[in-house]
Order: structure tokens, then C-alpha cells, then sequence
């Protein structure tokens, strides 16, 4: 039974008293998740530098002389901006400047992602995000985002996607289980609260750098998801693993990713709750997936609606480079639920056309075989589509780098360049393009950026004050919560009514009755808490 836990990370947003622990007996400090420094209000491209060469300022950098009816300030018109009305009149026949820049930005929070995972093998913290959550965004170099990072998300890495997760070589490591998956953030600076025109809940969810890691380990196979009592609304199932299997015998993953992300997510709601909000959720290639599937959750079981009105919050799903989640009853609950997901693809990466090449949205009888013949491989994609095109960019390489053509930076340098079908290339803003290259090798040698530049400098290793190079401990976070239950019990009591006890939590035992499940709540909040309590004890022997 894979129980619907929510955590509670934190009391509220004030600061919390760092308490020592250790990792593999040695002493580290357990940090506060919120900085006491409050940056300054800039809002500016965290992706500018001085690798750019220079070039022809005409294709650089165009000035948007075109003519836009759409020329409010965010603050006003961030409804339309979030997908209100899906982005009509917006992308097309001209990219609106407001859309493309919150595009932009909320897709380099998504590579945030990357650029923060430890991808070392030879690395005892392979597999886990490589700053702190107060200094991370500094950490890489976009220290004015607004956004405070809450809580970090972590999935187990014992389900059928191997190609997928990062695991070290050595034997002694922070997790035999877990993977980093992301974060959960929201927005605390009040400049930039004024800006955007509410307090935005941000979900990023890793994805991968390669299409060819993971796509082959997908089972093509559809499963209902059981967010609801509808079991005919199905997603692939090894993105549902991904986001609901737990491993008990893990500190980071004895609550499933789903878990996580619901628990904070009811809890900054509750915490924020007089004031205006919104729910984006972003991610590149199966990050992507899962932004589809948790921004669904999330609204299936009704966490976006609040007060005494019932009004809800607006969820929005910035996807770049996803493929498809699930099947056409997906795809049409989703647009029940009020669940607006706007699609960046390049056309020619293979990861948005699959799972579903036989059948999909573009097939005319799609819904015929999927009702009358329960067609089994039949999937949809959700929401609006920006489709690009890299040979149009002056900038990249013209040849089709299956590779390349899926990577995250450059669909950012793409939707740079776009200004509606069949217009000219042309960058509005100047953001760097040797951030094409940052992790792969698609920009015209004539540029002069050396391919897969990013890199950590001597690999993280210091010297240490005897004069020998160690790779520095890493403070240890709380896995999870102790008022956990608290939060839960407010889930369950609040959604009882609109959705069974049984697909709820996809229990086994169709009898069970509220008050077992509740039971069975706190029996796995005490057992959490036991392993919390058990590893720190091992830590300190």
C-alpha cells in the first residue's frame, strides 16, 4: 500500500535552528533550508557571460519592433501569461515578449537541475544534488530568482528504469536507494512578488541530458493511475513507478516522490493561503513526464482548491522536450481539471513522439479504438505545442544530432529565437549561446565554445589545510518531517468525500475502512520517523 503521506518540511518559512548529525562518522552540520539574506530585485537572464564571440548584432540580438496587442505588464496579465485561455493569440502569429521570457525562465529553472546533480560515479554523493538548498541558486549563478527552495524531492532508484539513476561506484554512499529528483519552491522576495503579480509555487523535476539513457527502458505499458475512482484514466507505468513506488528501508525515499511534492505543496497553500497564488511545474524529457503526471495529481485530488469557495489555484506545466504520459482519458481530464500545460518541442527529437507511435492524438479514430477496442498502446499528448526548429537557427549545427536536438539549452536558445511560423530567427534578448554547448556540442565551430564546457572545478576536490586534495562532506539534510501525519490527515480529510479511500491511497484491501487507513498513517509516519532516528543513532555510534 502506497499511502498518500504528506510532509510538512517545515513549520513555516522562518529560519529553523541548524542541529549537528554526522555522514559516515563524520560531524556536519544540518542547515536551514531559508537564507536570512535577502537579494536585491534585478530581473535579468541568469545566462549571459562573456563566452558569446562577437557577433552580427542583427542576428544576435533583434529589438522586437513588431507591433503586440498584448502589451501589459506581467503583474496584470500573468493569468493569460500561466495559460488562462491556452495561450491563444500568444505564440502564434507572433511570440508574445512576456510569455517567451517566462518560457525562458522557468526552463533554466528546470536546468537548474542539471547543473546541480552529481553525476560522478567515482563520487560517494553520486546520485544526490550537489549544493544546499539556502545556496543553490547562488551556487549557480542565478542568485536573484525570488524563489526560496522548500523542500527537495527524491524517488528510489529499485524500479524498472536503470538507465535512468545515478548510482555510485564505492561502497560506502549517502543512499544505496535514492535519487535527487528536483525541488519544490515558491517565491519569497517581495520585489518579485509585485512583478509576476502573485506568490508563485514552483515543482522542477529532473529529467535527463540524453534521450537514449532511459527511452528504451520504457515498457510502452498504460496502468490507471488511481488518483481518482475513474480506472479507465491511465499513464505509462514506469512514470507512475517513478512517482509513487517507496522503499521503507530508505531515509530519503520511505515516502514516495508523489508524497513529497503533495505534502508540501498542501502545506504552502495552507500557509499562503490569503493571498493570490499560482502552481507551475516544470521539467525536461522525463522530468517532463513528471510534471504532466504531479501537476494531474494535484489537481485530481483537489489540492488547488481553496477557501470557503471552493476557487482554484491556477496549475500550469512548462514541459520541454516531454514525451507522452498518458492515454486520451488522461489528456481529457487534464483539460477538465483546468490543468494547462504548454509544449516546447524540436521536431527533430525523437522523445516527444513516443510511447505512442502506432496510436496518439494526431490518429483520427484514436478515441474509438481506445473506448470500443481498449487498445492498450494508445497515448495522448496534453496541452498547447510550441514546435521549433534547430536548422532554423543560424547559430547550430544544421545536421540532426539526435542528441543535441533534445537537449534542454538548446530549446532555450531556440525559443529565444522565435518569433512566430516562418519568421526569421532572430535572438530577443541576449541570452548567451555559448550556453548551447554546455553539456553537449551542436554550436557552429566558427563560434569557438568548446563542446560539454560545464564542469565543477577540479571536480570538487580541495585542498585541505595539510596540503592533500579530499572531496569535501556535504551537509546532511532531513530526510523528512516529523509532523508529517498532521498534514496527512488534513489531505484525507479534506478529499474523502470526492475520492475513495481505496484509489486514494491504492490500497490492496478494497475493505478497508477510514479509520484503518488512518492507522496505517500513522504506523508509517512512526516507522519514517523510527528510521530517521535509527540512522542518526548509527551516525553518532
Amino acid at each position: 500500500m502506497a499511502s498518500l503521506l504528506l510532509l510538512n518540511h517545515l513549520q513555516s518559512p522562518p529560519l529553523s535552528p541548524p542541529h549537528a548529525t554526522t555522514f559516515n562518522n563524520t560531524p556536519t552540520t544540518t542547515l536551514s533550508f531559508f537564507s536570512k539574506t535577502k537579494p536585491p530585485f534585478i530581473l535579468k537572464c541568469s545566462s549571459t557571460s562573456n563566452l558569446s564571440p562577437k557577433l552580427d548584432q542583427e542576428d544576435v540580438q533583434g529589438k522586437e519592433q513588431e507591433t503586440f496587442d498584448f502589451e501589459a505588464p506581467l503583474s496584470q496579465v500573468w493569468r493569460e501569461i500561466q495559460g488562462m485561455k491556452d495561450w491563444k493569440g500568444l505564440i502564434e502569429p507572433t511570440m508574445n515578449p512576456l510569455l517567451r521570457r517566462e518560457i525562458i525562465r522557468y526552463g533554466e529553472l528546470a536546468q537548474a537541475c542539471y547543473d546541480s546533480f552529481d553525476f560522478d560515479p567515482h563520487s560517494k554523493y553520486c546520485g544526490t544534488c550537489k549544493y544546499h538548498p539556502s545556496h543553490f541558486f547562488h551556487q549557480l549563478s542565478i542568485p536573484h530568482s525570488g524563489y526560496t527552495i522548500t523542500r527537495y524531492l527524491y524517488a528510489t532508484s529499485n524500479i524498472n528504469l536503470p538507465n535512468f539513476f545515478q548510482k555510485s561506484n564505492l561502497a560506502s554512499v549517502w543512499s544505496p536507494h535514492a535519487n535527487w529528483m528536483g525541488y519544490v519552491a515558491v517565491i519569497t522576495d517581495k520585489e518579485h512578488i509585485k512583478h509576476l503579480g502573485r506568490r508563485d509555487i514552483l515543482i522542477a523535476w529532473r529529467g535527463t541530458v540524453t534521450y537514449v539513457e532511459w527511452i528504451h527502458d520504457l515498457k510502452d505499458i498504460l496502468r490507471p493511475a488511481l488518483f481518482s475512482r475513474d480506472q479507465t484514466i491511465k499513464v505509462e507505468s514506469g512514470f507512475h513507478d517513478l512517482y509513487t513506488k517507496k522503499e521503507h528501508s530508505c531515509t530519503y525515499c520511505s515516502f514516495s516522490a508523489r508524497e513529497q511534492v503533495l505534502s508540501e505543496v498542501k502545506r504552502l497553500l495552507n500557509y499562503y493561503k490569503d493571498e493570490e497564488i499560482s502552481i507551475t511545474v516544470t521539467g525536461h524529457s522525463l522530468g517532463a513526464a513528471l510534471a504532466v503526471l504531479s501537476a494531474y495529481d494535484i489537481a485530481e485530488v483537489r489540492l488547488n482548491v481553496v477557501g470557503d469557495g471552493g476557487e482554484r489555484v491556477p496549475v500550469t506545466v512548462f514541459s520541454f522536450a516531454g514525451p507522452r504520459v498518458g492515454n486520451l482519458k488522461f489528456k481529457e481530464r487534464c483539460e477538465e481539471l483546468g490543468v494547462k500545460v504548454l509544449r516546447v518541442v524540436n521536431v527533430h527529437d525523437v522523445v516527444p513522439t513516443v510511447p505512442g507511435i502506432i496510436t496518439n492524438e494526431k490518429f483520427r479514430f484514436q478515441k474509438y479504438i481506445e473506448d470500443a477496442l481498449s487498445f492498450p498502446w494508445s497515448y495522448a499528448h496534453v496541452g498547447t505545442e510550441i514546435a521549433l526548429d534547430h536548422r532554423e537557427s543560424p547559430f547550430v549545427k544544421g545536421n540532426v544530432d539526435l542528441v543535441s536536438a533534445h537537449n534542454l539549452e538548446v530549446h532555450l536558445h531556440l525559443v529565444d529565437g522565435y518569433h512566430g511560423k516562418e519568421k526569421r530567427f532572430c535572438l530577443a534578448s541576449k541570452r548567451d549561446i555559448a550556453l548551447v554547448n554546455k553539456s553537449c556540442d551542436f554550436l557552429r565551430s566558427e563560434y569557438g565554445v568548446p563542446p560539454n564546457w560545464r564542469q565543477d572545478e577540479n571536480k570538487g576536490m580541495v585542498r585541505g589545510g595539510d596540503g592533500r586534495w579530499v572531496l569535501p562532506e556535504r551537509p546532511r539534510l532531513e530526510a523528512h518531517p516529523p509532523d508529517m501525519a498532521h498534514h496527512l490527515q488534513q489531505v484525507l480529510d479534506n478529499h474523502l468525500a470526492e475520492v475513495t479511500p481505496v484509489a486514494f491511497f491504492m490500497c490492496k484491501r478494497r475493505s478497508q475502512t477510514h479509520q484503518q487507513i488512518c492507522r496505517n498513517i500513522k504506523f508509517s509516519h512512526y516507522k519514517a520517523k523510527n528510521i530517521n532516528s535509527k540512522s542518526r543513532r548509527q551516525q553518532h555510534t
